[in-house]
């Protein structure tokens, strides 16, 4: 009796196609925003940290140059980079809080500055700088001198009426010479500016940035639509 044959299956010819590797799963949308998100708000804070920030201006001390309600952008990178006072409010050990880890340009008079204000270090101040390390600065019945030479000051503003300060040292002044590493200020309101003829030097480590332009500018004791000073926009600081 013959034996039965039997025939294997035929075998099925290999897939041109590799097996495919299971698909990543796709970030929500919502985890996409909220990373986009914290990386520009972390971008923005640094940049604000050292290199550009926004300040208002909210006293005449600066005017007719900058006026109370001007927004102004200052230029923190111009002179070097400066660590902060403290960084996110927070001042972890081994830092150069309020000093410059290096410097690029110097400080040059007539510079209008933004600096941490020498009696009170919670607060900022802007100036303009009169004086620097060796000048001798002298007050004359108004006028300034600086190394013996009156000033021509087209941006200094006086007012005849009474400012609730004294003569002196508000008109006449000094002289004194500046220390090295330090620097004189005065706001360009000479009348009504409460700067280094009542308080002293101010320290280089101390200035923050050069004012650079005015980007906004608003009179709260006007109307609408009077308020927006639309002629101060783009406003270079000089």
């Amino acid at each position: 009796m013959p034996e039965p044959s039997f025939e294997l299956p035929p075998t099925p010819p290999p897939s041109a196609e590799p097996p495919r590797a299971p698909e990543p799963r796709q970030k929500s949308a919502i985890r996409e925003y909220g990373e986009a998100m914290l990386i520009a708000l972390a971008l923005a804070l640094f940049i604000r940290t050292f290199f550009l920030q926004a300040y208002k201006i909210p006293s005449g001390s600066m005017e007719r140059t900058l006026l109370i309600g001007d927004h102004i952008l200052v230029n923190k990178i111009i002179y070097g980079l400066r660590m902060p006072e403290s960084i996110f409010g927070l001042r972890p050990p081994g830092l150069p809080y309020g000093h410059y880890l290096f410097e690029l340009e110097p400080v040059h008079r007539r510079d209008v500055v933004v600096f941490v204000f020498p009696p009170d270090r919670t607060k900022d101040f802007i100036k303009r700088v009169i004086g620097v390390g060796g000048d001798t600065v002298e007050v004359k019945g108004k006028a300034v001198y600086v190394n013996g030479q009156k000033l021509d000051e087209p941006y200094a503003h006086y007012e005849d009426e009474e400012s609730g300060m004294s003569a002196a040292p508000r008109d006449d002044f000094g002289p004194v010479t500046v220390p090295k590493g330090k620097l004189f200020v005065m706001g360009d309101n000479r009348d009504r500016s409460y700067d280094s003829r009542f308080w002293g030097f101010v320290d280089r480590s101390d200035v923050e940035g050069r004012a650079l332009v005015i980007y906004w500018s608003w009179d709260g004791q006007e109307a609408w639509p009077l308020p927006v000073r639309w002629s101060r926009f783009g406003k270079l600081v000089r």
